[in-house]
């Protein structure tokens, strides 16, 4: 098992929380909270995470995270798990899960199960709403897909964030349109095709954004996550830089334009709308 976030002897560890927790989102906080101070994560993780894939999720937390993969402990029956972590974490009193955890050989185990073979106290949380909506890794990719960014952002408890690299683009922007940030994301869910109000982090600086997803359906037809930084004369100057996009709200479908001239005129737009957006929020 493998800690990613703060360092801290796994015999110092007096309660976990178990689970997927893709997205750290407002209902594993819940979880979160009925750790005690000397708490911590244990993340099972599957390789289907892409609302916070890999290491990411310990950006959303104070605890200390421990990955299990699922590849290398799907074989153990429900009471082998059990004992592999209390040889793990030798000072364990509490295991925190949520209302529909299962575990063990094609997860056999239940709640029922772990209260049976757990020698400690076993916390159970409720399935949790937010403004009358159940929040889920899976109902907040559906919003995402569907380009309902500020609905997902809610049940996050945060802004959806994808990273990436910069990276090469075809070269029309600066010469007919306007200056954009190409950008290489992997492992992360797209939100929908589409443009988008945001902000771009480029070397930890904050820059107000609008972002396009997407295939450009009226130049070359590739799929495309370009930027253009509000307010700032900046493009592609340094590839393979570290770039990370803050999704805040949609502004349009994609959209196919049969005249260059009628493009860059949506473009000058979604830009307009989006600088109206920043000083209407105070942003």
């Amino acid at each position: 098992m493998k800690n990613y976030s703060i360092s801290k002897n796994k015999s110092e560890i007096t309660s976990i929380a178990i689970g997927g927790f893709d997205g750290m989102h407002l209902a594993h906080q819940e979880l979160f909270k009925k750790l005690d101070e000397n708490g911590a994560i244990v993340v099972i993780q599957t390789g289907y995470a892409n609302l916070t894939p890999k290491t990411n999720r310990a950006k959303y937390t104070s605890f200390p995270i421990y990955f299990y993969e699922l590849q290398l402990i799907k074989h153990l029956s429900e009471k082998e798990f059990i004992v592999l972590i209390n040889q793990e974490f030798v000072n364990l009193k509490t295991i925190v899960v949520g209302y529909d955890f299962r575990f063990g050989y094609k997860a056999n185990g239940n709640i029922d199960t772990l209260k049976e073979l757990f020698n400690g106290e076993v916390i159970v949380v409720d399935e949790f709403s937010y403004n009358n909506v159940a929040v889920h890794s899976k109902v907040i990719r559906d919003m995402i897909s569907t380009g309902n960014i500020i609905q997902a952002n809610e049940l996050l408890g945060k802004n959806y964030i994808i990273e990436g690299s910069i990276i090469k683009g075809q070269g029309l922007g600066t010469k007919q349109f306007v200056p954009t940030i190409n950008i290489n994301v992997e492992d992360f869910m797209y939100p929908s095709s589409g443009v988008y109000i945001t902000y771009t982090y480029i070397n930890d600086i904050k820059y107000q954004s609008v972002t396009f997803i997407g295939h450009r359906v009226t130049t070359d037809g590739k799929f495309a996550i370009e930027t253009h930084i509000l307010n700032e004369n900046i493009n592609n100057e340094d590839i393979n830089s570290k770039i990370s996009i803050e999704f805040l709200a949609k502004l349009r479908d994609n959209k196919k334009f049969e005249l260059y001239e009628n493009l860059k005129k949506q473009i000058l737009l979604d830009i307009k709308q989006s600088k109206d957006y920043f000083i209407k929020n105070n942003n």
